[in-house]
């Protein structure tokens, strides 16, 4: 069984970009091999919603959501609701009984609260789950992947590597002006596993596949 937890440096980044990438890797080339997706917390509507649609033989699992669209201890706050993080836990651990590959999306950014005293990287670190760090491709990313690094080292994440996506359509040259990958592995010490190339249509599995078969995998499945 091989469980990935994927991360963000914020809100809108691609993680659910790269979850459904992987997954439609999965399916495409490890088919008799069987697949697991859970959203962690939700907040709103969206990711879940999204899975359900793209992947209809998949288990989507979902074990905890507020209808509030905002950081999960406000939105428990406004709906007079609690964070009973162990049902979390189960949904997940169950979820990892049944299935050989499980791909768990945090929400917000790897420094996002869960609860008011727990943040999204205290929940990776404690759970002790090898850890994708999505960073969007802009201005501003090397900063921001060295600081997310550093937050998880703080916490003791099993950061695997780093995938960029972008968000947008962007050029080439912007893509290596933006990323420079030789530069960020210097700053981080944690592999660069890839790109995931902006994608119009997020529900094309073909397409998703073939972005996910270009990653560097091999330290990940």
């Amino acid at each position: 069984m091989t469980t990935l937890f994927i991360v963000g440096t914020d809100t809108e980044v691609g993680k659910t970009v790269v979850t459904s990438a992987l997954a439609a890797y999965w399916q495409t080339y490890h088919p008799s091999e069987s697949l697991g997706v859970i959203k962690l917390m939700q907040t709103g509507t969206g990711d879940v919603e999204h899975y359900q649609r793209l992947l209809p033989n998949v288990e989507v699992v979902n074990p905890l959501r507020y209808d509030t669209p905002v950081a999960p201890p406000v939105a428990a706050e406004r709906e007079n609701r609690s964070i009973p993080l162990n049902e979390v836990w189960q949904g997940l651990n169950d979820l990892q009984q049944r299935k050989n590959f499980v791909l768990a999306e945090g929400l917000g950014g790897l420094g996002s609260p869960v609860t008011w005293e727990l943040t999204v990287a205290d929940l990776a670190g404690e759970w002790r789950l090898p850890t994708v760090l999505v960073v969007p491709v802009k201005l501003g990313a090397i900063a921001q992947t060295v600081a997310n690094v550093a937050l998880a080292r703080q916490y003791k994440v099993n950061l695997k590597g780093i995938i960029f996506s972008c968000p947008h359509p962007l050029s080439h040259e912007e893509i290596l002006n933006f990323i420079p990958i030789p530069l960020i592995e210097s700053l981080s010490q944690v592999p660069v596993l890839g790109i995931v190339s902006y994608l119009e249509n997020i529900n094309d599995m073909r397409k998703l596949a073939y972005v996910a078969s270009n990653l560097d995998l091999e330290m990940l499945l």
